[in-house]
């Protein structure tokens, strides 16, 4: 018997195989993403694992990209953190195959996954079931989790503390549960590992915050204002992103104090005047 074809091709998020897969993946139909010029293609793991692979790139001695190459689906890479506490994944990529894990569990396995939004589940439940951890996710989106696996543990509130004082913050903005993962060892001030939850433009000049950043539509202006108000008060000054031009080191505080300043939304503590 073939293998059932069920993980959407644009965005990689996989839906459970004993299942009815639905005529078009309810991710992609959403505003916030989009079909490819050929429609709805169905794939599975199967074909993934044969036609790419995962790339690991270590960008701090405790931080590392695994990213699928070629690309693959949305292009996004996960994050993996390691903490004395226990190690955390941060946000998923659509395959996981023997050399992957066998890099994870030489570096000390995983304690938990957590995720940015929903654009990024792709196939997390064969993640966690693997590594035998939670997957935590804000409870605002838990309509978006087509596949809840057992593992899955949906968290309330805009944030949650997991260990050596690192938490999930709940910014809200491109869905009701975008979230960042503060990590405060990883710079002076912290660290940010956003997603989409804050998006880093290619000339790192500029963050943007957005319904849809490939459909280009904006956010309502007062919800615009409250991320601002979020963010405004997470300290931080480094953030590594969902893609891998997103790491802005050092400066990202300061990014952003002038992308809030370009927005010119009022409502916020900072200088909004408009630059």
């Amino acid at each position: 018997m073939k293998p059932i074809k069920n993980t959407c091709r644009t965005c990689g998020t996989q839906y459970p195989a004993e299942a009815s897969i639905p005529d078009l993946c309810p991710i992609c139909s959403d505003d916030r993403q989009y079909f490819t010029d050929e429609g709805q293609i169905w794939t599975n793991t199967t074909e993934i694992i044969t036609h790419h692979k995962v790339s690991i790139t270590e960008l701090t001695p405790s931080l590392y990209a695994l990213q699928v190459v070629p690309l693959f689906a949305l292009g996004q890479r996960a994050l993996l953190v390691l903490s004395p506490g226990g190690n955390i994944l941060w946000d998923c990529i659509p395959l996981l195959n023997q050399e992957i894990i066998d890099f994870i569990r030489l570096k000390g396995g995983l304690k938990a996954i957590a995720f940015s939004h929903p654009h990024f589940y792709s196939n997390v439940n064969q993640w966690a079931e693997t590594f035998d951890c939670p997957v935590y996710i804000n409870h605002a989106d838990e309509q978006w989790m087509f596949n809840k696996g057992s593992m899955i543990r949906f968290w309330e509130g805009l944030e949650q503390s997991l260990w050596d004082g690192i938490s999930i913050i709940n910014t809200g903005g491109h869905f009701p549960d975008s979230s960042v993962l503060r990590v405060p060892a990883f710079s002076k001030a912290g660290a940010l590992l956003t997603g989409d939850s804050i998006y880093v433009a290619k000339s790192k000049k500029h963050l943007a915050f957005m319904y849809s950043y490939p459909n280009f539509i904006p956010l309502p202006a007062k919800e615009l204002a409250e991320v601002l108000r979020r963010v405004e008060k997470i300290d931080f000054d480094t953030i590594y992103g969902g893609f891998e031009w997103q790491n802005l080191k050092d400066i990202a505080k300061t990014v952003f104090n002038s992308s809030v300043a370009r927005y010119n939304v009022p409502g916020t503590t900072l200088n909004l005047s408009a630059v």
